[in-house]
């Protein structure tokens, strides 16, 4: 449960034309179908990296980030989602970063709002906007396989309150945090990172939500969607689940890793 020392009101007020404290960090592998969108919900002040992994339309990201004046860090292949993070945070120069989907869309005064929450909720380890899906539905996710201990009860929280789990979608987190814990754990090539990261975040203070800051996402469309592509994420989802596992001591890695897969072959939404 949230600690009653978290839940004071905080006493920053924001005023209009404060320098941004935040970078938005976006890896980007064959995003720029979705990313003009999200570009265009950036507030002017806040600096943005964009993460080329290994993409084949690298020349169009190229002009994208030209013409929204944002950094761009080129790497020669796909090293992974948490090595892009890593690469990207590498270049901000603020004392707080936001890793975001390029398939997402910030609300006016999200920025604002996660960069309050950090202040009055100086213990929190991270945070994560409210996540909306193109319907308007609220993304979130009330426990983790990694740490099922803790589960969320209860209606979707309409103040800030204490979460299992990240989604990756949209992380913020203080840079010092994010240096105290190496960043993410690149081993991981894709899927479970945000699991794996949480866990090590929770070591150093509480999980937040805050509904105050609001991020649309269309899942799954970071990427162009082809048979390849869903093979690719079908292997790496199982190679990160039994790492994942294994790491964090979950019992029998393999067997687990399976059993899911095989459950969700025969899944109704399948």
């Amino acid at each position: 449960m949230l600690r009653s020392d978290l839940a004071r009101p905080s006493a920053r007020p924001l005023e209009p034309g404060m320098p941004s404290r935040t970078t938005i960090v976006t890896v980007c592998y064959n995003s720029t179908a979705v990313l003009p969108q999200m570009l265009d919900s950036v507030p002017p002040s806040v600096p943005v990296v964009l993460v080329d992994n290994g993409s084949a339309d690298v020349d169009d990201l190229k002009k994208l980030a030209q013409r929204a004046g944002a950094a761009l860090v080129s790497l020669p292949e796909n090293l992974g989602f948490g090595t892009g993070c890593n690469r990207g945070a590498a270049v901000a120069r603020t004392p707080f970063i936001l890793f975001l989907n390029p398939d997402t869309v910030l609300s006016q005064g999200c920025i604002d709002a996660l960069e309050t929450a950090a202040d009055t909720y100086p213990d929190a380890s991270a945070f994560n906007p409210r996540l909306l899906d193109r319907k308007g539905k609220v993304i979130l996710r009330r426990r983790t396989r990694l740490n099922p201990e803790f589960v969320l009860q209860g209606p979707v929280p309409d103040t800030p309150a204490e979460i299992p789990t990240l989604l990756g979608a949209a992380i913020f987190l203080r840079r010092d945090i994010y240096d105290r814990i190496d960043g993410f754990d690149e081993n991981i090539f894709l899927y479970h990172e945000d699991d794996d990261l949480s866990l090590r975040l929770r070591g150093l203070g509480p999980l937040m939500t805050i509904p105050q800051a609001v991020v649309t996402h269309s899942e799954g469309r970071s990427t162009a969607r082809t048979g390849a592509v869903a093979a690719f994420k079908a292997y790496h989802l199982a190679r990160s689940k039994v790492y994942a596992y294994t790491k964090h001591g979950r019992p029998r890695p393999f067997l687990r890793t399976l059993l899911e897969g095989v459950s969700g072959l025969f899944s109704p939404s399948c």
